[in-house]
């Protein structure tokens, strides 16, 4: 597979990031990626943007060194309600919201309620990506997760940072593969993340993509490699 979109990425104003838009901008545009969603992390995680950046992005140009920007943020599954901490008023001003837990402003319960938060987020008609179910900061019954995923139209990601052996996450590698055998298994499609702090790290997907060879998974329901299905699947018009 040839990437040609990462869809989850940050830049400096998400606080503990490296690169600036035009940056990664022109990494994407060396490395061939032909849509390239930049997603700040939401109010919830510490150092991020005020949310009046979300309501400016208004002035950013949508293409940049011949790269399409998607940008947007990555919201905060906040408790087991599902809540995110944002509102309407600012995912109206984004192109590209992606939703996920965060061990920093999550407030968990039971596996039960734990996956009935994240179901929630999915059934959210703003959601248009899960960002990292796979990681393990909250443990979830994946099979209701992926059926929801499928009903929505939701795409889940397997995230490449989450499996980089040196940040410790123990459950990722397990994790991700259940969800690639639930998702071959249902034909659900998926999308990979770089989840990319600096601009080096785009479409950075060493460690994703063993797993598929592991999962034994199909190429056409791995999105990366497909712009204009993925922006149709994601009812995204550009």
């Amino acid at each position: 597979m040839t990437p040609l979109i990462d869809l989850h990425t940050h830049t400096l104003a998400s606080g503990h990031a490296y690169s600036t838009i035009r940056e990664m901008a022109t990494e994407a545009a060396r490395r061939g990626i032909q849509i390239l969603g930049i997603t700040e992390h939401a109010p919830g995680i510490p150092g991020t943007c005020d949310p009046i950046y979300f309501r400016n992005l208004h002035v950013v140009p949508r293409e940049m060194c011949g790269v399409r920007l998607l940008l947007g943020a990555e919201l905060n599954i906040l408790d087991t309600t599902g809540r995110l901490d944002l509102d309407e008023k600012h995912y109206r001003c984004m192109d590209l919201r992606i939703a996920g837990i965060h061990a920093l402003c999550w407030q968990g319960g039971t596996r039960s309620q734990n996956t009935d938060a994240m179901l929630a987020a999915i059934h959210n008609p703003w959601t248009h990506i899960i960002s990292h179910p796979g990681d393990g900061t909250a443990e979830l019954y994946f099979e209701p997760i992926v059926r929801a995923a499928a009903a929505t139209q939701t795409l889940l990601e397997i995230n490449s940072s989450s499996l980089i052996p040196s940040r410790g996450k123990l459950s990722a590698r397990p994790n991700n593969l259940e969800l690639l055998r639930l998702c071959r298994s249902m034909d659900v499609p998926v999308i990979l993340g770089s989840d990319a702090h600096i601009a080096d790290s785009i479409a950075d997907y060493r460690y994703a993509l063993p797993l598929l060879d592991e999962a034994d998974f199909p190429p056409e329901l791995v999105m990366n490699d497909k712009p204009a299905q993925t922006l149709e699947y994601l009812h995204i018009s550009i």
